[in-house]
């Protein structure tokens, strides 16, 4: 049975939202702007301010300016000694910041190459665009390492701890995978997924776990799964020719051609009438967000633990799950809901 998701505490804000940092203690971390009058800004980025507000009641801690603006890329989450990183645009090009947790001071500020996507963990963090994958340390903000491919393409990270995750596309056919790295030296440890698939939408991992979001499994799926694959897509209420949205989850320590740990065939629609998914995952659980529910699995099973509804999820910026708590960022509105499954 589906249930509404409890709600801890939400609350009205004066400034647009554009990203948030949550973790297991301390506060939650919201990272906005004030839209110009009319629409027009004269610079590529908008400046930006950080807020902290307290987890449990949402109280507000403090808000303070933030070097790192909204436009291309953003980042934020807790660096080394407790201390709030920031990495986004800025009016002088992309730059990472250090931020006190406990009024927002700013510490320390350099500039960094423009990116994508950001995973921000206390020893380091981690960005990608097109062209390569980089490791910042959190501290001295300084590069540590750099790690690129001829011909490959970069897209989403995820990191579990000394795996760190990379959705790779190849320039030549169009197709993804998904490769392993060290995440604290950047060395490569293998793919996961070959370059097979037409398209890699999301990913969360576990301890134990990957889990992709992706289509047409059937390019992946040893041949003895081949058969239950088909009987399954005959049995899917929409009746359509082809997976148009799945999920499946490897081992993390997998390689290419290796069965995958379990399947589900969400949507075979038309591609253009497939809705927005995305997933997250905690505590060796996956949560599921797909037309304003959200789910829970577990991870290595695919075993059913539990569903909400969750209001204002279809309106959503941001979004995650820690530690049995869901932050949920709307344009000028978050809260924070209990999922207790």
């Amino acid at each position: 049975m589906t249930n509404t998701a409890k709600r801890r505490w939400s609350r009205e804000l004066e400034t647009e939202v554009d990203g948030i940092a949550f973790d297991t203690t301390g506060p939650v971390l919201l990272h906005g702007y004030d839209p110009p009058a009319g629409g027009k800004w004269l610079d590529d980025v908008i400046p930006g301010k950080l807020g902290a507000f307290d987890r449990n009641t949402g109280e507000r801690l403090w808000i303070a300016p933030c070097e790192v603006g909204y436009g291309r890329g953003f980042g934020a989450g807790i660096g080394q000694q407790g201390q709030v990183i920031v990495l986004g645009p800025s009016q002088g090009g992309h730059r990472m910041v250090r931020m006190a947790v406990s009024d927002g001071e700013l510490l320390d500020a350099a500039d960094i190459e423009a990116f994508d996507d950001a995973v921000v963990n206390p020893d380091v963090v981690v960005c990608s665009n097109a062209g390569s994958v980089w490791g910042l340390d959190t501290l001295s903000l300084a590069e540590r390492w750099r790690y690129s491919r001829e011909g490959e393409r970069y897209h989403g990270l995820c990191r579990q701890g000394e795996h760190l995750f990379v959705t790779v596309s190849s320039p030549q056919t169009g197709k993804y995978g998904t490769v392993r790295l060290n995440a604290e030296t950047g060395a490569f440890k293998g793919q996961v997924v070959p370059l097979s698939l037409p398209i890699i939408r999301d990913m969360a991992c576990t301890e134990t776990t990957l889990v992709l979001v992706t289509s047409e499994l059937e390019l992946m799926l040893p041949e003895d799964q081949r058969m239950e694959f088909m009987m399954q897509l005959a049995q899917h209420p929409d009746e359509g020719p082809r997976d148009t949205l799945s999920l499946v989850a490897m081992r993390t320590d997998a390689g290419p051609g290796e069965s995958p740990l379990w399947y589900r065939i969400l949507e075979t629609k038309p591609i253009d009438d497939v809705p927005d998914v995305s997933i997250t995952a905690d505590s060796g659980k996956l949560y599921i967000e797909r037309r304003a529910m959200l789910a829970a699995v577990d991870a290595v099973s695919g075993r059913p633990l539990g569903d909400w509804t969750v209001p204002g999820l279809d309106e959503k910026i941001a979004w995650d799950v820690v530690a049995g708590a869901g932050l949920l960022a709307e344009e000028t509105r978050v809260s924070v809901f209990e999922l207790p499954a």
